[in-house]
């Protein structure tokens, strides 16, 4: 039978790698942040339990899975990780943290059923995957030359093919593009563009800085 004491530290647990999770989502600015990841280990646990509590309860009268109550969970949390997800013209962001979210979930489960050692490996491998890992592809992009430009241009047209031709020019790929109205005035252009070495951050940005039309310019 579930004690207090044994509900009290589950959910402590559970509470604990959940704001952990959280708190590195938050420190990258991402919809789903601190308290999201807290409320969906915290509520998964609280799930997990019942389904225990349920089955003690009946034991002897009726056969009752107490799994069953759980497993709704790794189903039903696809609307919050949904939620998460934003396309921006090519691009698609948040899934990342739709993929925190669910491991998140499943960490509430694994602390809901006592599962502490499988819970607590589990964080730091997805802690891992998160920051160290993210790291490493931010290395091996650099290495490989591929980068963000986003720009802030004039609303006018032909400046998106000005802006493609000039950088065709300096032998320069554009892998991917999308465009977003900043105003009636202007429109925010984010390109991912493949650079040869020979062409450094600060030259590309004076290059462009240059073009006719073209506001601002932020290289990522």
């Amino acid at each position: 039978m579930l004690t207090y004491n044994d509900i009290i530290l589950r959910l402590t647990i559970a509470f604990i790698l959940g704001g952990a999770i959280g708190l590195e989502r938050e420190g990258v600015n991402r919809p789903a942040g601190f308290r999201t990841h807290i409320l969906v280990c915290i509520g998964s646990t609280l799930i997990m339990l019942t389904g225990i509590y349920i089955t003690e309860i009946y034991k002897g009268i009726t056969t009752l899975d107490p799994a069953r109550l759980g497993a709704q969970v790794v189903s039903g949390i696809g609307f919050l990780g949904a939620g998460t997800i934003i396309k921006e013209g090519v691009t698609v962001r948040g899934l990342t943290t739709a993929a925190s979210l669910w491991a998140v979930a499943g960490l509430g489960l694994a602390c809901g059923a006592g599962f502490y050692f499988g819970a607590v490996i589990s964080t730091a491998i997805i802690l891992l995957s998160l920051i160290v890992f993210y790291k490493f592809e931010k290395i091996y992009k650099r290495n490989n030359s591929e980068f963000w430009i986003e720009l802030i241009c004039d609303d006018k047209p032909g400046l998106i093919g000005k802006v493609g031709t000039q950088l065709g020019q300096l032998g320069i790929h554009i892998k991917q593009i999308s465009l977003n109205e900043k105003d009636h005035k202007n429109i925010t252009l984010r390109i991912v563009v493949r650079i040869p070495r020979k062409i450094d951050r600060m030259g590309l940005y004076d290059y462009i800085k240059e073009i006719d039309g073209v506001e601002s310019v932020i290289i990522e």
